[in-house]
Parts: C-alpha cells; sequence; structure tokens
C-alpha cells in the first residue's frame, strides 16, 4: 500500500503542471477546472494552494468568477523562463560574474544566438523580457 507522502511530488513539478493546463486552456480557470484537466488526483485545496502561491509570486493573474476566483498565466512559458532567469540573477550579489559564467557554459550554438539577438538591437515581438 503506498502511502500520501510516497506519492508527494515536487511544489515545482506541481507548479508546472498547472501552468501547463492554464496555457492549455487558453482562457482563465477555476481551481476545480484546473484540477479536472490534470485529471491527477490532486485535492481541489491543493490546486488552490498552488494557484494562490502562483498568484501571490505574479506568475498568474485571477479574476473574480462567482465566489470564487479564476486563474489565468501572465506571460507565456518563453516570458517565464526568462523571468527566472531574471530571478536567479537578482538574487547573485555579483550579477557580473554571474553572468560571466553562465555565457562561458553556452553552448556554440547558443552563444551565437545571444549574439545575434544582442547584436540585432530589436525588442521581442512580444515585448516581453
Amino acid at each position: 500500500m503506498t502511502s500520501a507522502k510516497d506519492e508527494r511530488r515536487p511544489a515545482g513539478e506541481l507548479e508546472a503542471s498547472v501552468m501547463a493546463a492554464l496555457w492549455a486552456a487558453g482562457a482563465p480557470l477555476t481551481p476545480g477546472r484546473v484540477q479536472t484537466e490534470l485529471g491527477s488526483g490532486l485535492a481541489r485545496t491543493t490546486v488552490t494552494t498552488i494557484l494562490s502561491r502562483l498568484h501571490e509570486k505574479g506568475i498568474v493573474g485571477r479574476e473574480r468568477q462567482g465566489r470564487g476566483f479564476a486563474y489565468f498565466p501572465v506571460q507565456d512559458p518563453h516570458g517565464l523562463t526568462a523571468r527566472r532567469m531574471h530571478t536567479e540573477l537578482d538574487r547573485d550579489e555579483d550579477r557580473e560574474t554571474a553572468l560571466a559564467r553562465f555565457v562561458a557554459q553556452l553552448s556554440p550554438d547558443d552563444e551565437r544566438l545571444l549574439r545575434d539577438l544582442l547584436e540585432s538591437g530589436e525588442p521581442l515581438e512580444s515585448g516581453e523580457q
């Protein structure tokens, strides 16, 4: 018999699953609807907690729907990745060294892509960072 503790998944994995459901929906979803979309046996209260935490982090927005809220992603997956990269840089006291090490570890293809992006000077299509 498997205990509930054995079935627990890391918070990051749960957040990623919830975000995937929101991106796939293309419209705001209530916690109950997210729970249905995930089909993973998570309790609605767990889904609500995850959505509340994502809202506190500014990753999802919410709008009133009946007595509760419906949630929607604030950014697309690429914008969220960029945001996480900025968050990690902001945590480091020596931003220059962190950036230098990041660039030093890029593959040749990624380095070429980064150079092309920096040299183009054009903003991204979506306008997101």
